[in-house]
């Protein structure tokens, strides 16, 4: 994307998405609200230098970070693990107070067992907040539609994220319907669930289409029987005291 676009972009992010009302600034806000200096923190899928959960240090009294990719972060404050949310076999039972995820279920094939793990690391009261895109936003059903050989090529061009960065999607915790029923499953509840809508990253190539995104996305905002078309989902689960 050139400088001339992305100076036409700004300003339209700016007017219609303020910087506080981003999703991620929404899950950083609600996981600062839950940590304790005696807590144990998890991050699924914290990324190569686990960048927010570095954000945390001093304010719990274990960090612990875990993602598919290799680190490169070497921070003696953190406990990070190459393994995947499904098999987290370095994580005791009863072990974690708070986990959080951002951008990471629509990855997972096997939910169930995903699920199941978050659920048996989890402290009797403990608490999995995330986000994650929306099956039902036109994105997601664009991208589910698209095989995934052809997602890297189609991010780095749209987004000029890497390839290497760009992960299979499958969409199996991505409607409200679906979460309730895995996290039932698990034996968690769940506290809150909301629709969140975000700028139109994908068409950040574009000023015209960019437009025309914001305002459909207002346009959802607007009216509550449409709110569940949205980019994301902001979920809380808990697990029985």
């Amino acid at each position: 994307m050139s400088a001339a676009t992305d100076a036409r972009i700004q300003p339209l992010i700016e007017r219609y998405y303020p910087p506080a009302t981003h999703p991620y600034q929404r899950l950083a806000g609600e996981v600062r609200r839950h940590l304790r200096p005696d807590a144990t923190v998890l991050e699924i899928g914290c990324g190569r230098g686990a960048p927010m959960l570095s954000t945390m240090k001093g304010q719990a009294g274990r960090l612990i970070g875990i993602d598919v990719v290799e680190f490169t972060a070497a921070d003696p404050d953190l406990e990070l693990w190459r393994c995947d949310v499904t098999a987290m076999t370095q994580i005791a039972d009863g072990s974690i107070d708070l986990a959080f995820s951002r951008s990471v279920m629509e990855h997972i094939e096997d939910v169930d067992r995903a699920y199941a793990e978050i659920g048996r690391v989890l402290a009797p009261g403990g608490t999995y907040v995330f986000l994650t895109p929306n099956f039902w936003d036109y994105a997601s059903l664009i991208s589910a539609m698209v095989p995934n050989a052809l997602h890297g090529r189609i991010v780095r061009a749209t987004e000029g994220r890497e390839e290497e960065d760009v992960f299979p999607t499958h969409y199996r915790s991505n409607t409200a319907r679906s979460i309730r029923r895995l996290a039932a499953a698990a034996g968690l509840s769940v506290q809150g669930l909301q629709h969140l809508g975000q700028y139109p990253t994908y068409f950040r190539f574009s000023p015209t289409l960019f437009r025309l995104g914001c305002l459909y996305g207002k346009l959802l905002e607007r009216f509550q029987p449409l709110h569940g078309l949205q980019g994301w989902i902001f979920c809380e689960l808990r697990k029985a005291p």
